[in-house]
């Protein structure tokens, strides 16, 4: 067989994209199920694109074999199209691009010092957030006023995805919006110093296609840092809570932070979280391990 010319390589791109998103159903790449009978096999194109944050007609055209694709998206599409590593080193070739994986962060765990103040926290909710809004580690008060965070995933276990995807949140969350919106723009904050974390382009492409409101709100650019602020709660068991929330920054590691829940001595809300400091006591909810 003759070397390949022109565009012969992008079309077998293009043809390799296809083959692959047609062997994908939206339930393999955590999509819901709608039902609606589907005119193609697979996953359609916008469903690509938007899980890789791409813009469609960007895909489209690398499907027809228009256009060359960057390294970053040949990487984001891999993870994507779930392919093994010899296929993605194959659409690597097919692009002309170094086969070279793209340098990843590894597995963030929570720092020692962190783990201690947790631990030493039984009447103060608190949790530890890493990149992406990982949740890192919990005290057992945080598990008995937001979710137990030991029946998720690891892989899911992401403050944003649970907001999102978790029903129950907007029910606990009395202004849900105010606090989804509010995660978007942090999320929004991160995705500007790491814009080619291929685990953030994940997640903002998959809440993308399962929520209009993040999509729409990502889609507004609006950025806002972890602080400080109010939220109020309720929760199933002790009825409303009023709580100041702070953010800590760990110096051991910026991506880091302690996020701690508290409420004025003697107000109602400081009373009902020693109330439920008693509850998760009987429950026995676990903290994460140490």
């Amino acid at each position: 067989m003759g070397s390949m010319t022109g565009n012969v390589p992008l079309n077998e791109l293009g043809e390799f994209l296809k083959k692959r998103r047609s062997e994908l159903s939206p339930r393999t790449v955590g999509l819901p199920e709608t039902g609606r009978p589907r005119r193609v096999a697979g996953l359609r194109r916008e469903e690509v694109a938007q899980l890789a944050s791409i813009s469609t007609d960007y895909y489209t055209r690398l499907e027809q074999g228009r256009m060359q694709a960057s390294a970053p998206v040949l990487d984001v599409l891999a993870r994507v199209l779930h392919l093994d590593d010899d296929e993605r080193g194959y659409l690597f070739q097919l692009a002309g691009k170094p086969t070279t994986r793209t340098r990843r962060r590894g597995r963030q765990k929570v720092q020692p010092q962190l783990q201690r103040v947790l631990d030493d926290l039984t009447a103060t909710p608190a949790i530890v957030q890493g990149r992406r809004g990982d949740i890192l580690a919990w005290n057992a008060l945080a598990a008995a006023l937001v979710t137990d965070f030991s029946r998720i995933p690891e892989k899911h276990r992401n403050y944003p995805r649970i907001i999102f995807t978790d029903p129950a949140m907007r029910t606990l969350y009395a202004d849900w919006e105010g606090s989804a919106h509010i995660a978007v723009t942090q999320l929004r904050m991160e995705a500007a110093q790491y814009p080619e974390d291929p685990r953030l382009i994940e997640l903002v492409g998959e809440l993308s296609m399962r929520d209009k409101q993040f999509a729409q709100w990502w889609g507004d650019h609006r950025v806002a840092a972890r602080t400080v602020g109010t939220k109020t709660l309720n929760h199933p068991v002790v009825g409303e809570l009023v709580l100041d929330w702070d953010t800590l920054t760990a110096n051991t590691d910026p991506d880091q932070h302690l996020t701690v829940w508290t409420a004025p001595p003697g107000s109602p809300t400081h009373e009902r979280l020693r109330i439920l400091a008693s509850w998760a006591a009987e429950q026995d909810l676990p903290a994460s391990a140490s």
